[in-house]
C-alpha cells in the first residue's frame, strides 16, 4: 500500500469517501499518524487519521474533475443570462429607452478577495477574469487576516470585500452556537469587525465571508453582507465569486435581493445567506476611444 504524503488526493473511507481531500500536512497523535486535510472543492478543512484515508487514483480523480466541471459550467452558464440581462436594462435606462444613441461605459465593482488557500485562490481568480470582474488576490493564513485587512483596505479601497479560506465545525469542541467551536470562524468574524471599523456602511463596501460550515450569524452580526453557512453545510470553493460578481455587475441605484444572488451558486441557502444590499456598479458618459498619434 503506497504511503500517504503531503500533496496526496484522497478521500475519508468513514465517509464514503463522498470528497476529495488534498493532504497539507501530516502530525502524530496519540501515537498514530494524522493528516491535515483540505477539501479539493469545498472550503472544509479536516483532520483524520491514516487507516480512514484512502488514496485516489488518477482516473477516479478524472471522472469526479469532468462531473466537478460540467457543475461550474451548468452555474456559469445561469451567471451570463443573468448579466446581459442585467447589462440590457442598464442599457436601456443610459439611452432613454433606447430613443438616443448613447455612448456610455460601466464601471463593475472592485473586489479585494482574501483567500486562505493558494489554490482556490487561484481558481477564484481564473473565474473572476472569466466573468470580467476586475479583483485583487491576496493569499493570507486565516489567522493573520484580522492584522492585515485594514491595510489592505487603504491600499486597495475595493467596493467588495472577500474573507475566505477553509473552516469547520467540531461538535466535540461545544456546541453550534459556540464560536470556539469552528476551526476558522473567529478570524473570521474579527476580519470583518476590522473592516468594519475602517467602512461601516454596508453599501459603502460589501462583505462577504466565511468558509464550509462557518459560523453564519456571527459573520453577519459583525457586519458581513452575505456569509456561510447557515445549515452549517459545505460551500463550493468558486461560490463567494459568484456571489460577489453579482453584486460587482448590479447599478448602485438597485437593491439585489438575497435569492437573486443565491439561485446561481454551487451551494444555495443552505451553504449561503446574507441581507439585501445595493449593487456597485456605475454607469457614465460619453464613452470615447481616443488614438493616439505616431
Amino acid at each position: 500500500m503506497m504511503e500517504i504524503k503531503v500533496g496526496h488526493i484522497v478521500a475519508r473511507k468513514s465517509y464514503e469517501c463522498d470528497l476529495l481531500f488534498r493532504v497539507v500536512d501530516i502530525k502524530e497523535k496519540n501515537g498514530e499518524k494524522e493528516a491535515i486535510l483540505y477539501g479539493e472543492d469545498v472550503r472544509l478543512m479536516a483532520d483524520a487519521p491514516f487507516d480512514d484515508l484512502l488514496i485516489v487514483d488518477e482516473r477516479e480523480r478524472q471522472l469526479r474533475e469532468e462531473k466537478e466541471k460540467e457543475l461550474i459550467e451548468q452555474s456559469f452558464k445561469l451567471f451570463r443570462q443573468d448579466y446581459h440581462l442585467l447589462k440590457q436594462k442598464t442599457e436601456y435606462r443610459a439611452t432613454g429607452g433606447y430613443q438616443a444613441d448613447k455612448d456610455f461605459f460601466q464601471i463593475p465593482g472592485r473586489v479585494l478577495h482574501l483567500d486562505g488557500d493558494p489554490l482556490y485562490l487561484r481558481k477564484c481568480l481564473d473565474l473572476y477574469e472569466r466573468i470580467g470582474v476586475p479583483v485583487y488576490g491576496v493569499y493570507c493564513d486565516e489567522k493573520e487576516m484580522p492584522e492585515k485587512v485594514g491595510g489592505l483596505l487603504e491600499q486597495i479601497r475595493p467596493d467588495i470585500l472577500v474573507i475566505t479560506g477553509h473552516d469547520s465545525y467540531s461538535k466535540s469542541k461545544g456546541k453550534i452556537t459556540d464560536l470556539k467551536a469552528y476551526r476558522h470562524s473567529k478570524y473570521f468574524v474579527q476580519t470583518v469587525k476590522e473592516a468594519r471599523k475602517k467602512i461601516p456602511h454596508l453599501d459603502q463596501l460589501v462583505i462577504f465571508a466565511g468558509a464550509c460550515q462557518s459560523h453564519f450569524e456571527s459573520l453577519i452580526r459583525s457586519g458581513a453582507n452575505f456569509a456561510s453557512s447557515p445549515a452549517r453545510v459545505n460551500i463550493h470553493a468558486l461560490d463567494p465569486v459568484y456571489i460577489v460578481s453579482r453584486i460587482s455587475f448590479t447599478p448602485f441605484i438597485e437593491t439585489v435581493h438575497v435569492w437573486d444572488v443565491l439561485r446561481n451558486t454551487l451551494t444555495g441557502e443552505k451553504g449561503l445567506g446574507g441581507v439585501e444590499t445595493k449593487g456597485v456598479l456605475r454607469t457614465g458618459m460619453p464613452f470615447r476611444l481616443i488614438q493616439g498619434t505616431d
